[in-house]
């Protein structure tokens, strides 16, 4: 069998990987557009940070880690997909048989189209190559202006503090990771973030930028300027889907797959950040672009490739945010159903708050600040839709008592089945 992945990330690598143990005889190539060894978007903040130096962001470690598992790495840019000559055309001429295929071409940052954002000194956080650019740019005092305050932008956020400059942030909607927090979540973030020495600004748009001097201008639409040594862009990602045009595979927000993580065309897969997949809590198909999906989905779709029937339950949104030392999370349908009720618990001044969503007598969905030790049973809540019967009552009036809640019943249950 003749293996082909698009994609060097957690599910390009972790779906090779699963295939030799599973297929120690087929053929594996692995192909990424990068030179750097196969490495994790998502350590770049901590090599910013200090915390790590540039092979700490490597998925593996060990030079001959693929070699000894006989997976080719090839470097390369997918340019098109010939689905009935079973075939990829890289950008480079090359063309690269296959029998199965994996696309987990992952996404790209998107730069809203602004005046100006075309200038030296405005750099985005995805590569290697992006974080050694921001690295160079932000000499400690240095003015910078982040702009995006959503989950990615917030990650970075914590880098640049630590590089002890200073920083400005600018976020176009009313609230701090409006796509994980509520307003009252994200104001307490906000504040937390200006009590630390950031300046936010939300529900603001940068209208242009110009050079002037040896500084930015940035207009923004209040009538206000800012000016920046730097500016760096975390305003969101698009998967990378263009190289499918004409391919017959089928897209929308991402490329549809099936419960196996297979596309409408037989024995082309999609795993990551590129693949709109069955969303465990809806039943509807969802980019998720977090890493453990794309790990997830990489081991699935490998299983599957290699003829292993194995079913995907489905992704679940969850994001874990630590932003200057305060930590929010969120879990599944974490602002609420139709019809269905939500308990809170707030201390504005502790900055701490706890959101639990129900539909019916099942936590479908919650969000946390502050309050680390809840993380493991919420998640364990949303993922095992337990019924919680009269506990539904006891957490809408106090949803502290969410530990309670879950030993009391899932011992209840192992007590009514037994």
């Amino acid at each position: 069998m003749n293996y082909l992945i698009l994609g060097a990330g957690p599910a390009g690598v972790i779906a090779a990987e699963t295939l030799r143990r599973v297929d120690p005889e087929g053929a594996i190539a692995l192909v990424g557009d990068e030179r750097e060894p196969p490495y994790s978007r998502m350590a770049l903040p901590y090599l910013l940070a200090g915390n790590i130096d540039e092979t700490g962001t490597h998925l593996r470690h060990g030079a001959d880690h693929y070699e000894a598992l006989s997976i080719r790495r090839i470097e390369g840019r997918a340019a098109a997909i010939d689905v009935k000559g079973r075939t990829v055309a890289l950008e480079d001429g090359e063309s690269l048989p296959f029998d199965r295929l994996l696309i987990a071409t992952g996404s790209r940052p998107v730069r809203p189209p602004i005046p100006g954002m075309d200038l030296p000194g405005i750099e985005s956080c995805w590569t290697l190559a992006d974080a050694r650019a921001v690295a160079a740019g932000t000499r400690e005092g240095a003015r910078v202006v982040l702009m995006g305050a959503g989950f990615i932008g917030c990650i970075v956020l914590e880098a640049l503090a630590r590089r002890n400059v200073a920083l400005t942030v600018v976020e176009m909607a009313d609230r701090m990771v409006p796509r994980m927090m509520d307003e009252t979540g994200g104001e307490m973030i906000e504040r937390w973030c200006e009590d630390k020495g950031v300046r936010v600004l939300t529900s603001t748009r940068v209208t242009a930028i110009e050079k002037k001097g040896d500084a930015l201008a940035l207009a923004l639409d209040g009538g206000e300027s800012l000016e920046a040594d730097l500016v760096v862009c975390a305003t969101g990602v698009a998967p990378n889907l263009g190289f499918l045009d004409g391919s017959g595979i089928e897209t929308d927000a991402g490329i549809l797959v099936d419960h196996y993580l297979e596309t409408g065309v037989p024995g082309i897969f999609a795993a990551g950040d590129v693949a709109q997949g069955p969303d465990f809590s809806t039943g509807g198909r969802a980019v998720h672009a977090i890493q453990p999906t794309a790990s997830e989905h990489g081991r699935i779709a490998a299983l599957n490739m290699a003829g292993r029937k194995t079913r995907y339950r489905g992704s679940l949104a969850m994001n874990v945010l630590n932003t200057l030392g305060l930590i929010s999370s969120s879990f599944g349908l974490w602002d609420g159903v139709e019809g269905g009720e939500t308990a809170r618990a707030v201390d504005r001044a502790g900055f701490k708050y706890l959101r639990l969503n129900f539909d019916g007598d099942v936590v479908v969905g919650a969000l946390a600040l502050g309050l680390t030790q809840h993380v493991g049973v919420i998640r364990g809540l949303v993922q095992t839709r337990l019924h919680l019967g009269p506990w539904k009552d006891v957490l809408m009036r106090d949803p502290h008592l969410v530990m309670d809640a879950y030993l009391e019943r899932t011992q209840w249950r192992e007590t009514a089945v037994g």
